[in-house]
């Protein structure tokens, strides 16, 4: 299955064979020399998986696992500058040497290729790129007033927010998720253009990553999309999509434009000689919008993590970018009742993404499933540690995070070293100390001055005699 499966021919080498002479009796005869075929080893498979990112990811999972515990679970990173899949994992997971007691389904589904679902609100990044690329919208200029419905030839689309956003600018629409404003946007764009941007981006057909089983989404047949289904597929209802897509379409979206080819192996190694046999490069499938487009799509993104309803995937020091995404899921033509899938999908540093991770959970239990507070998280925690795995700077040049009830504003540290404890007691606030060391003066502190620190946080005083 999977990989193994994918590059069996290159992998399972040829057998070796001896063939000897043998008389009626079956006795060897041994004035006859023997055959001997030597066999031939099958080639090593070197893959794009960071083991460092896999690790943060399989670790967020099984907590997240244990806390929701979901139908399902998704997770992909990958790095939107090549295509190179850096981390990939789902659940339920197995393990493969007792594959037989495991229901089929499990281990036959590769879920981040494989399964397919509404996106919700994860795909008006697609809406947002179009309209911005053909300029039919100005972000900071214009705005849209929400009054928490919009009628569409005879049906009414409510937005998430009952009684609606009010005015905003279209960067506010972007930031609350506004679905009304969403719709306004692919009414501007009309069906053809939007279309043929969702087309671009890859949706509705296989991303054609080196993997078995990939599904290929499914999209409105156009003579069949009228205005109510063009403006749900404007944020995200009505087509199908699977995660893999996602991942590609928005790293297409912030990476300067450009539709990489996701893929999963690098290298084929001889393993005799070492030499490197196959490379997988990456391969650019087509510019969808331009840089201007991509860098103002990477700035609204950022501001919805900072400032939006993406606020939980905020990682101090890194610029995150990201959108939430809650998607109803569908059975026998009809929404399931509070079944949904909660989906969040990011990327880093947001001047420059390095990484993108998307992680959707499928119908947690025990809490109000919405995308920002049960997926955001999660990714939040992935991007924290697998930046820092990866030798990405931390940088202090980042939106300035608003503060949302029941968050309290974070705490700059001031510099500690040179103060006597006196002097401390007049400075403490709100945190509490772990100190070490005899004397009177700190000589060393951790974190360093000026790092930020929620209220409570703990920090390691070092005391000495100051001399």
């Amino acid at each position: 299955m999977g990989l193994e499966k994918y590059y069996d021919k290159e992998l399972s080498g040829e057998r070796g064979s001896v063939k000897f002479y043998a008389n009626a009796k079956g006795e060897r005869m041994n004035d006859m020399a023997d055959d001997y075929e030597k066999p031939v080893n099958g080639l090593d498979l070197k893959l794009t998986i960071d083991t460092k990112v896999q690790t943060i990811v399989e670790r967020e999972l099984d907590i997240a696992e244990a806390k929701y515990n979901p139908d399902g679970l998704i997770a992909i990173a990958m790095n939107p500058n090549s295509g190179e899949i850096l981390a990939m994992s789902s659940r339920p997971s197995f393990d493969p040497a007792n594959f037989r007691n495991v229901p089929q389904e499990v281990y036959n589904r590769n879920l981040p290729v494989w399964m397919t679902y509404e996106p919700g609100s994860t795909f008006k990044i697609i809406t947002l790129a179009a309209a911005l690329n053909e300029g039919k919208v100005d972000l900071e200029k214009e705005h849209f007033h929400d009054s928490g419905s919009v009628q569409v030839a005879g049906a009414r689309l409510k937005c998430w927010k009952r009684g609606g956003h009010g005015d905003q600018t279209f960067l506010e629409v972007v930031q609350n998720s506004c679905n009304p404003g969403f719709v306004e946007l692919g009414q501007r764009l009309g069906k053809e253009k939007l279309f043929q941007y969702v087309k671009d981006f890859g949706f509705g057909q296989k991303t054609g990553i080196d993997l078995q089983g990939e599904g290929t989404g499914i999209l409105f047949n156009m003579n069949r999309v009228g205005p109510v289904e063009l403006a749900t597929t404007a944020f995200g209802q009505g087509v199908s999509v699977t995660p893999i897509q996602q991942v590609a379409a928005v790293s297409a979206a912030v990476n300067g434009g450009i539709l990489y080819k996701p893929f999963i192996a690098k290298e084929l190694i001889d393993p005799v000689t070492k030499e490197i046999v196959m490379r997988n490069t990456p391969v650019e499938k087509r510019r969808v919008i331009s840089e201007d487009t991509s860098k103002e799509i990477r700035h609204a993104l950022e501001s919805v993590v900072a400032q939006g309803t993406g606020g939980k995937a905020f990682v101090d020091s890194y610029r995150i970018g990201g959108k939430t995404g809650t998607a109803q899921k569908a059975q026998g033509g009809r929404y399931l009742e509070n079944n949904f899938i909660v989906s969040f999908i990011g990327f880093a540093p947001a001047d420059d993404p390095q990484i993108v991770v998307y992680v959707a959970v499928d119908n947690p239990k025990g809490v109000t499933a919405f995308g920002g507070t049960v997926s955001a998280p999660i990714v939040g925690n992935i991007m924290k540690d697998s930046l820092s795995a990866m030798g990405v700077e931390p940088r202090k040049d980042q939106i300035e995070k608003e503060i949302k009830w029941p968050d309290t504003a974070p705490i700059e540290l001031p510099d500690f070293v040179g103060m006597t404890k006196i002097e401390l007691m007049e400075q403490i606030l709100n945190l509490r100390v772990d100190a070490s060391g005899e004397g009177d003066v700190v000589v060393r502190q951790s974190p360093a001055p000026g790092t930020k620190v929620k209220e409570g946080s703990k920090i390691r005083l070092y005391f000495g005699s100051g001399d």
